[in-house]
């Protein structure tokens, strides 16, 4: 095993730059998956990746869904029920590029460069989300098959085209097919580095619904001298509806709100207290200084074990320089509710509505518009294969891996836990200034190849443990 390992290290280095130009292909296709006009582009994505993962040992199959198709590829060894068996998911689809003035190459022709401070980096659209991350392993994967004519555990490769669009045909995917993958655990490598000189593994994730609150007053717009003071305003009723959703403590004041949230257990929060993340630090580049907590929780408490309540936008009433005094019939409010694990999506937007109920006049009819619902998802810090990837990602960086919460959302991850009852290692190689979702996205060179490397470590650490951290 050690062999084979080493081999494919060097393997690695040795075609580094041809590594980049392949990946360059599959960055040329504009995958844009909420663009029907790129559907096209999306299945030739797809297509290239079958056509990839095929040259070196996998049966690459395009799984058909109501959207884009699913790359399903598989490198199992028939007749050894033994071998350990991991399920890689990543996505090929990508954010439009938008603001094409801003970009200052085109976001479609990769390009390779470097910078004032002589770090290499990777430029274009899709890059850091999620084609250069995703091909860091099909890139150890091809190492360790080229040296070793197999790869040493069985793998199943898992590439969506609708992530970007919040995976709608995911959950039928896995409904379908899900008894057919048969892994012990789930890798993915769509996350971020804690810096550029320390790897990361995110383990726990935030729930993510939204909320659409129209409130309707008068049957019409009112001229606020005849009606001010008298007639219910639905913009006045909106703000006081949403100064009440926290309390001077920055608690979420619904009632019922906080029945399922539990405190991290004692060792994860010391481990976050080690990182020295303050107000400072998140707040100073975006030029701010006064953090909003609840009292008595930390920056990363906060960001990663608590839940909180978003305004995204308002609207109501005059929207114009000019002054109009103006009692509107009408003001809409989008909310975000970011959840964590055990909060239920669906029962927290149920005990919100009630709290809106209760709050608005009678007079004052509401409308709620949204049903989305993106569950939180988390893994235990012991779990055998976390103390695995972190130990083997440590031989490459030298550096023991970062655990951390995120306080974005993938559905996915819990998807993968309630329908196939597999946890997810979350191993990315991005960098917090990799501009993903906008202009001059990039990844930089050197956590592309060390990312690659870092794979290596972990598919023949796996292989090496075998079936015992499972469990059986």
């Amino acid at each position: 095993m050690t062999e084979q390992r080493d081999a494919a290290l060097d393997w690695i280095d040795a075609h580094l730059d041809a590594s980049v130009d392949k990946l360059f292909e599959l960055v040329r296709i504009p995958s844009i998956s909420n663009d029907p006009a790129y559907a096209g582009a999306c299945r030739l994505a797809a297509q290239w990746l079958a056509d990839r993962v095929r040259d070196f040992g996998f049966i690459p199959e395009l799984v058909e869904t109501a959207g884009h198709p699913v790359m399903l590829a598989r490198h199992v060894t028939p007749g050894d029920p033994d071998r350990p068996h991991v399920l890689f998911y990543g996505h090929y689809d990508v954010q439009p590029p938008d603001a094409a003035e801003k970009w200052a190459t085109p976001p479609f022709e990769p390009l390779r460069r470097t910078g004032e401070d002589g770090e290499e980096r990777l430029f274009g659209r899709g890059l850091a989300d999620d084609k250069g991350l995703l091909y860091t392993f099909l890139a150890a994967c091809e190492a360790l098959h080229a040296v070793g004519g197999a790869l040493p555990l069985d793998v199943t490769i898992v590439l969506e085209g609708e992530e970007e669009a919040g995976s709608p045909s995911f959950p039928g995917f896995l409904d379908r097919h899900g008894g057919t993958l048969g892994a012990q655990v789930v890798l993915v490598s769509d996350t971020d580095m804690w810096d550029r000189d320390t790897p990361a593994i995110t383990t726990r994730l935030k729930g993510l619904f939204h909320d659409r609150v129209i409130i309707r007053g008068p049957n019409r717009d009112l001229h606020s001298g005849m009606y001010g003071g008298v007639a219910s305003n639905p913009a006045r009723v909106l703000s006081q509806l949403i100064a009440s959703l926290y309390d001077g403590d920055n608690r979420v004041t619904i009632p019922h709100f906080y029945d399922e949230v539990s405190r991290p257990p004692d060792q994860v929060l010391e481990g976050w207290r080690g990182l020295g993340v303050t107000a400072a630090t998140v707040l100073s580049e975006i030029g701010l200084t006064e953090p909003v907590l609840e009292t008595g929780q930390s920056v990363v408490e906060q960001l990663w074990a608590r839940p909180v309540i978003d305004v995204n936008g308002l609207t109501s009433g005059n929207q114009n320089a000019a002054a109009r005094s103006v009692l509107p019939g009408e003001a809409t409010a989008h909310l975000s509710f970011r959840l964590v694990p055990d909060q239920d999506p669906d029962v927290i937007r149920a005990r919100f509505r009630a709290h809106v109920r209760a709050f608005v006049p009678k007079d004052c009819a509401v409308i709620h518009v949204g049903d989305d619902a993106g569950r939180p998802y988390a893994i235990d810090e012991s779990d055998p294969f976390i103390r695995i990837t972190m130990a083997a990602v440590r031989d490459e960086w030298g550096v023991t891996p970062v655990l951390k919460g995120n306080g974005g959302t993938n559905p996915v991850m819990r998807w993968m836990k309630d329908r196939l009852g597999l946890d997810s290692v979350m191993l990315g190689f991005g960098l917090s200034d990799d501009a993903i979702h906008a202009p001059n996205e990039k990844l930089d060179l050197r956590c592309f190849h060390k990312g690659m490397r870092s794979w290596v470590h972990v598919l023949c650490a796996i292989a090496r443990e075998g079936r015992a951290p499972a469990g059986g």
